[in-house]
């Protein structure tokens, strides 16, 4: 059995907050953002509105997308470091307020790496023939755990989620291979004490080696070349470090996704809120072959080669 996404959604604040809006706030300024992070805006969440609201509004959205009924979920699984609370997970929070009454559901912690852990993972329940359809969210709202006076980590990041339902698709579609990994030695370049604190360049170097090799090695394993692929979607972390894995696999800028511009970083979320934008602009088409790739604090990192379609 084929496991692959057979439905997405995604949910971003409406409030935005421009690089204008922070040179009011912090030692920057809008051209010194733009050229070194490619982002010109982010959304921040409003004080009532947490992480699980987010994460229920993508949800809504993936499942409506899917045809499938909340109470037709076998399970649930949230990539977050950003929860309402340490516990209950948020993804108890969301099974409640959608009514999927026989899904199981947990929270995962890989950073910005998350919605690829949460989808293997996910993979596996559905290729295995346990469960059939599983809700994998990927949602952040970075901005409570944000520095606002901290220039080097104030500018990159948003909020938003983004969701999809994973279930068997026809052979030769969906998730073809992937790969995970971890270096918790890197541990001390990003981490959060009370908000996030990285080590800019340390964190640049290891993203830039490992987002391009993670690609190239999803496509041998799938037994595929770097002319095969049709889309790159990588985490919207760095401008620069997308580049780096653009230029890896060959690919011309026109096949690459980049939102990072509308919405900075945003983690988790960051993968499938691309996805779903470029879904919506028809730049990713039935049968087309599509690698997302990401990599975040731990340092964990993680890619899929996907065969889009149903």
């Amino acid at each position: 059995m084929n496991a692959g996404i057979v439905g997405i959604g995604r949910y971003v604040p409406e409030k935005v907050l421009t690089n204008a809006d922070l040179e009011k706030m912090v030692d920057t300024t809008d051209e010194w953002i733009r050229t070194r992070t490619g982002i010109e805006e982010r959304r921040i969440a409003s004080d009532d509105i947490d992480t699980s609201d987010m994460a229920f509004y993508a949800a809504e959205k993936a499942l409506t997308n899917a045809g499938v009924l909340a109470e037709e979920l076998d399970m649930i699984i949230v990539a977050t470091v950003t929860p309402d609370n340490p516990f209950p997970s948020v993804a108890c929070l969301i099974q409640e307020r959608l009514g999927a009454k026989k899904a199981n559901a947990f929270d995962i912690s890989a950073a910005c790496a998350g919605f690829m852990y949460a989808t293997i993972t996910a993979k596996q329940f559905v290729e295995a023939g346990t469960y059939k359809n599983v809700l994998v969210v990927g949602v952040e709202k970075l901005s409570k755990i944000t520095d606002w006076q901290d220039r080097n980590t104030a500018v990159l990041f948003g909020d938003g989620a983004g969701a999809a339902v994973i279930g068997p698709v026809s052979e030769g579609r969906g998730i073809l291979s992937f790969e995970l990994g971890a270096d918790g030695t890197g541990a001390k370049h990003l981490y959060q004490d009370e908000n996030i604190i990285m080590n800019g360049r340390e964190v640049f170097k290891f993203a830039v080696r490992q987002m391009g090799e993670s690609a190239v090695n999803v496509l041998e394993k799938a037994g595929l070349t770097k002319e095969d692929v049709d889309y790159l979607i990588p985490h919207q972390a760095n401008i620069r470090i997308m580049e780096a894995a653009r230029e890896r696999l060959g690919l011309p800028e026109e096949k690459m996704s980049i939102t990072i511009n509308k919405y900075g970083n945003t983690s988790a979320a960051s993968i499938p809120i691309s996805l779903v934008e470029e879904l919506e602009n028809g730049k990713i088409k039935e049968g087309d072959l599509i690698v997302m790739v990401g990599f975040g604090g731990g340092l964990t990192w993680g890619a899929i080669a996907l065969r889009w379609g149903r």
